[in-house]
Order: C-alpha cells, then sequence, then structure tokens
C-alpha cells in the first residue's frame, strides 16, 4: 500500500523559501512516504515559465523550453535517486472552461505542456479542474467535455491518467462531478475528503467515493493524541475502504493560522489513516 503527502500541504513553506522540490522530495523519504503526490506549484522554475508563455506574443505555445524540461529531468533523477516514484501530479492553470475561445487555447496548450513534464516525471495520473461554475449550464458542460476529451486522448497516448478532482468551479457539486465523468471515456476521479460545495460533503462522499481512483484525505485539526477533531479522517477512510478502493493513500493539510506546524499536520494525518487501515 502506497502512501504521500499532496505537496499542496507545505505550501506556506514553499512561498517562505524554506522548501523547493528537491526539499519536498527528500522531505516525504523523511516521513515515510513511498510516493510523491506534487502539485505544479511546487515546480517553481516552470511556474515561472508558465506565467511568461501566458504573457507572451505567443500564449497558445504548447511546449516548455529546452531549459524547462531539463529541470525536470533533475527533478525526475532526485526522485529516483529518493527511490520515490510520481503518483498523481496536480495542475493548476489548465482547466477546462473559460468563457472565450481564446483563454481555452490558452489553458488548452498549457495542459498539453504539463503533460509532456508529467511524462518526464513518470507521473501515473494528472488532475486537471473543470473551472466553470456550480450550475454549470449545458454550453458549460459542453466545452468541459469537449476539453476533457481532447486531453484525456493526448494523456493516454503518452501513457497518463487524467483524474478530475472535486475541488473549485462547478466540480465541487457531487451531481456534476458524476455528469462529467459519465460524459467522457477514460476520465477518472480524484476524490477529495473537503473540497465540496457548502452542504455537501455528505453527499459528496456517498455519490463519488465509489468513483474514486485516487485520494486527498484533508485534514488539520488535531488533538494531543494525534486524533482527528473533526472525525472525517477515519469516517472518510473507513468508507473508501468500504466502496472498494484500492488506490494510493496521500493526504493534504492545512493546518489553522499562519504559524501552524505544516509538517506536525502532515505527519499526523499520514499517521491517521494507516493508524485507521491497520485497525480495519
Amino acid at each position: 500500500m502506497d502512501y504521500g503527502i499532496a505537496s499542496y500541504s507545505f505550501h506556506r513553506m514553499l512561498q517562505a523559501g524554506q522548501q523547493d522540490m528537491f526539499k519536498y522530495i527528500t522531505d516525504c523519504k523523511a516521513m515515510g512516504c513511498t510516493l510523491l503526490d506534487p502539485w505544479n506549484g511546487h515546480l517553481v522554475p516552470l511556474i515561472q515559465e508558465d506565467e511568461a508563455i501566458r504573457t507572451s506574443e505567443k500564449p497558445a505555445q504548447p511546449h516548455f523550453s529546452a531549459a524547462g524540461l531539463g529541470y525536470a529531468r533533475r527533478v525526475k533523477a532526485a526522485a529516483d535517486e529518493a527511490g520515490l516514484p510520481f503518483g498523481c501530479l496536480a495542475i493548476d492553470g489548465s482547466h477546462m472552461y473559460e468563457p472565450t475561445p481564446e483563454a481555452r487555447a490558452i489553458n488548452r496548450a498549457c495542459a498539453y505542456r504539463w503533460l509532456e513534464v508529467a511524462q518526464i516525471l513518470g507521473s501515473e495520473q494528472v488532475r486537471m479542474d473543470t473551472g466553470g461554475t456550480a450550475d454549470m449550464p449545458d454550453e458549460q458542460f459542453e466545452i468541459i467535455v469537449e476539453g476533457f476529451n481532447d486531453v484525456v486522448k493526448h494523456a493516454r497516448d503518452k501513457g497518463i491518467q487524467i483524474v478530475l478532482e472535486n475541488h473549485w468551479g462547478a466540480s465541487n457539486v457531487p451531481e456534476n462531478v458524476l455528469k462529467v465523468i459519465d460524459a467522457v471515456d477514460g476520465l477518472a476521479l480524484l476524490f477529495d475528503s473537503g473540497n465540496w460545495a457548502a452542504g455537501r460533503r455528505e453527499d459528496g462522499w456517498r455519490m463519488c467515493a465509489p468513483l474514486a481512483t485516487s485520494v486527498h484525505i484533508k485534514g488539520g485539526e488535531f488533538d494531543t493524541d494525534g486524533d482527528d477533531t473533526t472525525a472525517s479522517i477515519p469516517r472518510v477512510v473507513r468508507l473508501l475502504v468500504e466502496t472498494g478502493y484500492k488506490g494510493s493513500w496521500s493526504v493534504e493539510t492545512s493546518p489553522r493560522g499562519d504559524s501552524e506546524d505544516e509538517y506536525g499536520a502532515a505527519a499526523k494525518a499520514l499517521a491517521l489513516v494507516q493508524r485507521t487501515l491497520k485497525e480495519g
């Protein structure tokens, strides 16, 4: 059984210059992880290049530079040295829905660029978002489906599975998640235990847990014994097991308050997932 920590769990340290992608890799190794679950925000040189492309004269450029791809290869080499494979690479900025064709073309090129990076890293899955709004009118739905059909095809040719995460826009409504996945052959679900519209978490768990192919187990509030004060981690882990989930287990934590310990929160969440699985 594989365990990971979504790198967004360390976004404050990343912003403060206390962690980068290479330290994320060694930190995960030290914390007992068996795979890497990065967010593209941790790949800072590529994020900077992505932003530069978007503001250039060719914002729909589908490739990173040789230097950028060389950085991705160095990251892969560091992961190989640590003995940690890449699981799911979460990509911000490549969502399917934008109101204009021009904006959608820019996002689609972003998706292609990051798929190239994912192939270099050996990522099994890539997370991309729907965009859009919670009501997801028919026009949005059609654009989202067209986008995912295209990206799934490109990813399949590279041996990568595209996963939709319940995240933001149209995708934090359980019915929308089911509708999009049903409409796109080959699209799978990254099940996040926390990213649901207000009042819809229980529906999201019940309706979408059976579709999970990878997970982000949310946490961040723990007592002195390391137990989750919201009681959500043991419940959702047991639900996923009951519905037949067989994939890896990644936690994504965001402790309360800017001064809270990101390492501590991630370690407690990971330990609680492992303890729950052991206890059954």
